[in-house]
């Protein structure tokens, strides 16, 4: 939850209402449509500018 809570404090700038973001997510999950995973990766591309590292 508090890492859920993180990304949607990150995104601020884009997102019009935090908490019916937050029930969105929340309803997701009830149904197992949402998982953290997609989420973080999302949030590493918008901070990293989007771009592919190559090991």
């Amino acid at each position: 939850m508090r890492v859920a809570i993180a990304c949607i404090l990150e995104r601020a700038g884009h997102i019009n209402s935090a908490g019916g973001y937050l029930r969105d997510l929340t309803r997701k999950a009830a149904r197992g449509e949402f998982g953290l995973g997609p989420m973080l990766m999302a949030a590493i591309r918008a901070n990293t500018g989007g771009e592919k590292r190559s090991a």
